[in-house]
């Protein structure tokens, strides 16, 4: 049985994508909260099942990861159900109890972990990772290039986090933008790499002349 398990890669700026497991197609990668409304079904390039999924994901993980750390920070991401873990766990063995955890929801594929040992994360720490993933969303937002609606963006501990389904030329220009935001440590980049022949399928249609 193949794991869910897969650990991210941190990278600055551009990097060499690295494939985590095949999706219908499509190739998820590891280079480096669920919103489910009308604007966002409309224009997400999630189906809408996948991503009333992830929404579910995200509240079943928040509540199995209360029940087992209390001490803990942990923000749970769900994206085409490819799950990311941030935050704080006192230890090892929290960290992985909490992994464990979410690797037995229902629907989740895999689960990128990136949540370090350490003490919980300051307000002052976690007020600046708020800032600057409003920053990076402008940042994306401004580019001409890029659709900003399907990128996601998380930021902890100065580290933003990337998710969504792109091309490679979508994923390496996103990847230029947020590490260029001032403040920003790194970039982790946790795509879903499509082929930009999927993409045009993807988009809206315009519609027929009369």
């Amino acid at each position: 049985m193949t794991s869910k398990r897969m650990t991210a890669t941190a990278l600055l700026g551009l990097a060499t994508l690295i494939p985590l497991t095949a999706l219908q197609g499509c190739a998820p990668l590891v280079m480096g909260g669920a919103m489910v409304g009308s604007v966002m079904v409309v224009s997400d390039r999630r189906t809408t099942g996948a991503q009333v999924e992830d929404e579910s994901i995200e509240l079943k993980a928040g509540s199995a990861i209360d029940a087992l750390a209390t001490q803990a920070h942990v923000n749970v991401t769900s994206y085409n159900r490819l799950v990311l873990l941030t935050g704080e766990a006192p230890s090892q063995a929290d960290k992985a109890r909490i992994e464990g955890a979410v690797v037995g929801i229902a629907n989740v594929r895999t689960v990128v972990n990136e949540m370090v040992v350490a003490g919980n994360a300051t307000l002052t720490s976690r007020s600046n990772d708020t800032f600057l993933t409003s920053q990076v969303k402008a940042s994306l937002l401004d580019a001409k290039d890029l659709s900003a609606t399907a990128i996601k963006v998380v930021t902890e501990r100065a580290v933003v986090y990337l998710l969504g389904r792109v091309t490679e030329r979508e994923a390496a220009r996103a990847t230029t933008l947020a590490s260029t935001v001032p403040g920003v440590h790194k970039v982790v980049r946790v795509f879903e790499v499509i082929s930009e022949e999927e993409l045009a399928r993807l988009l809206p249609k315009p519609p027929e002349k009369k």
